[in-house]
């Protein structure tokens, strides 16, 4: 679950990690009487990167600027994504840039962290073509990141005094949020040096989380009651999520059903390999009811353009009676194809063929043949 900027920043703030003076508005009207100091900077607010690139942050100098600004911002689209909110804040004076994340490093089973003196950019591009400027390790999950850890990593990235200080309590504290918060990914592009007030109130630069990126744990979200709501998904996917099914929407016309992730990806590998277009990926997961048969069937045909239907089934503690029986209720509205096998496949079968309904063994002729549907409906 991707959390907004601002999101991440209220999250920051919670666990004491610097941040921007800022409001989040959805209007450009709002701008006016703003108390913050300006220049200001407008951030648009979205779940996906390049906003700067594609004109979605602008400073502003003046009241008349930034509602100009607001205007321009608010209701572009960014990589597909409607902008509809903003983060104003207050602008700061940027000196150096530094990145620092902490996230999941799989091979090694714990946490990684990972900073570099080369912020501000993508650190993809660092990796690439300057490796030698960025810091890694891994965190014991037993023995957690303390102070020290933090010191010698700042030490590697060239910081020194009271910016040393600072980094320490920056690192440990998003260690912090990333153990409490059941977090995969938190990081800081760029964690900034910045100088002028209100940032160095103390009367010398500080470190200032200028942008901020949180990924949670979906499998954790029961865990935490406070959540904003989860704006990645769509209305299909949030509706499947309360179901209790794993679907994720694509952009094709042929809707796809299996149970287990691996069998529904290669059913979307062999329906692309005949050429049809996968409308989604619906996974019902291992011992689905005829309840969730039912209510799969009906999710994934309300996407608009839905021409056919795919279901692919390999039953074992999935029982093929039982999804026979949540095919039949659901009555797909568009062409559908079945392929069933497995636990009690007799049984489901000829409660199918009783409906009308034939159930294909081999599921490449199974996808051979929804395609040729959708492809004949067209």
């Amino acid at each position: 679950m991707k959390l907004h900027e601002y999101q991440a920043k209220e999250l920051f703030a919670r666990y004491a990690i610097p941040v921007q003076n800022g409001v989040v508005i959805e209007r450009p009207q709002q701008v006016e009487g703003i108390a913050l100091t300006y220049p200001l900077v407008l951030k648009a607010q979205v779940l996906v990167g390049g906003r700067g690139k594609a004109g979605g942050i602008k400073l502003a100098s003046t009241p008349d600027e930034a509602k100009r600004h607001a205007a321009a911002i608010l209701g572009m689209q960014i990589k597909g994504e409607k902008v509809r909110r903003l983060v104003v804040a207050e602008a700061a004076e940027i000196g150096a840039e530094y990145y620092l994340a902490f996230t999941i490093d799989r091979p090694a089973r714990r946490m990684g962290v990972i900073a570099s003196a080369a912020g501000g950019i993508d650190i993809e591009e660092v990796a690439r073509s300057t490796p030698d400027k960025i810091a890694r390790g891994t965190v014991d999950p037993f023995f957690g990141f303390h102070p020290y850890q933090a010191r010698q990593l700042g030490r590697r990235l060239g910081l020194g005094g009271s910016l040393l200080s600072d980094f320490v309590a920056v690192a440990t504290a998003l260690y912090r949020v990333c153990v409490s918060e059941d977090a995969e990914l938190v990081e800081v592009n760029p964690l900034a040096v910045v100088t002028g007030r209100p940032f160095d109130a103390a009367g010398g630069p500080r470190l200032l989380a200028v942008d901020a990126k949180v990924i949670l744990d979906d499998n954790a979200v029961y865990r935490h009651s406070g959540l904003p709501k989860n704006e990645e998904l769509t209305e299909l996917e949030a509706a499947a999520r309360a179901e209790g099914l794993s679907y994720v929407e694509l952009d094709g016309d042929l809707a796809i059903i299996g149970n287990g992730a691996g069998l529904v990806m290669a059913t979307l590998d062999m329906v692309a390999h005949f050429g049809g277009r996968p409308a989604n990926f619906l996974d019902v997961g291992g011992g689905a009811t005829t309840e969730n048969m039912k209510q799969a069937i009906e999710i994934v045909v309300r996407k608009p353009g839905v021409r056919g239907l795919l279901i692919n089934i390999f039953g074992g503690i999935t029982r093929c009676d039982d999804i026979a029986r949540g095919i039949v209720d659901a009555r797909s509205p568009v062409d559908m194809v079945v392929r069933l096998t497995g636990t009690n496949e007799d049984e489901g079968r000829r409660i199918l063929e009783s409906a009308g309904i034939h159930a294909y063994v081999d599921p490449q002729e199974a996808a051979r043949r929804v395609v040729a549907l959708v492809a004949h409906g067209a």
